[in-house]
């Protein structure tokens, strides 16, 4: 027994240091946390956030209470949209002196959607080392069971908040073949999905909400079915992940059918040419531009009568 073990040495020695998961001193780590569920963390991510000397955290209330359901100790400094012009430069002066910070968003993902991405982009051009630790993002865990055309998407995140720019946002998206992936407020949800009814018409979609959570659910279904649903609801709560189907290519109509479909939107007068051009034009196929020159005339025309 002893001679056939001769020789073999058996290393015994766990200690994160000396791991190939080693924490290295000046750099900063990217670590997505759960959106929901607390047990959706890897365990590269806990052991990254027991040995950094640092957190860097969105709310350090909320990030305390998780560290604390894993039994884990570490140093944190808020890091957040009101404050990182601020900490910023501070957080890029430990890391050049030595110190490993973990930053961290209050779910999921840091930067998607959440801050971190000045503090990233200085540490890159600082040349300090950037490593993310991946995991949970609610756009991917969306599009995972949505049951949409994922070989191909596109995020947008939260949309504009102020409305002529989110229509426009909506507008230019119209014709956009690749499924839509938005994140929304509930208190939002509804009139957001009758500004995507208006620029974009009534799109089969799916609506995640409560994610990993207890009272999870999806919803999916034609967006004039959702809003039917939505309304008898006393109220709607849970961060919302929203995906819509991508335009199907548009058949190219018969001008005059076209143009009537001009004249009814000059003459309703809710949007301005450009609006009504790009509107048209998306669900067309048609030009943009000869369809403004078209409405241009039109408006003339309706003036002098």
């Amino acid at each position: 027994m002893g001679k056939a073990n001769k020789g073999i040495v058996l290393n015994t020695d766990s200690s994160p240091k000396k791991s190939a998961n080693a924490i290295r001193p000046g750099t900063l780590y990217v670590v997505a946390t759960p959106i929901g569920n607390r047990d959706d963390i890897t365990l590269r991510a806990l052991n990254v956030l027991r040995e950094v000397d640092l957190i860097a955290a969105e709310d350090t209330r909320k990030t305390r209470r998780f560290l604390e359901m894993h039994a884990l100790k570490s140093s944190l400094i808020s890091y957040h949209e009101h404050n990182e012009a601020e900490r910023t430069p501070k957080l890029i002066a430990k890391l050049k002196k030595g110190l490993s910070i973990a930053l961290v968003s209050n779910a999921g993902t840091p930067t998607v959607s959440d801050p971190g991405y000045r503090l990233i982009t200085t540490a890159l051009a600082d040349h300090l080392n950037v490593i993310p630790i991946p995991g949970v993002s609610a756009a991917t865990a969306a599009l995972s069971v949505a049951g949409l055309p994922t070989d191909s998407f596109v995020f947008i995140g939260f949309p504009a908040r102020k409305k002529t720019k989110r229509r426009q946002q909506l507008s230019d998206l119209a014709s956009e073949t690749r499924t839509l992936i938005f994140y929304e407020s509930p208190r939002r949800i509804l009139t957001f999905l009758g500004e995507i009814n208006t620029a974009m018409g009534d799109r089969y979609l799916v609506l995640a909400r409560e994610m990993t959570k207890r009272h999870e659910e999806f919803l999916r279904g034609w967006l004039s079915e959702l809003v039917s649903q939505l309304k008898d609801r006393a109220d709607i709560k849970g961060e919302c992940t929203l995906l819509v189907a991508g335009s199907e290519k548009p058949e190219i109509q018969s001008w005059d059918v076209v143009g009537d479909q001009i004249r009814t939107a000059v003459i309703d007068r809710r949007d301005s040419l450009s609006q009504i051009a790009r509107e048209i034009a998306a669900k067309t196929g048609m030009s943009r531009n000869k369809i403004y020159t078209q409405a241009l005339k039109i408006k003339k025309e309706i003036k002098s009568e």
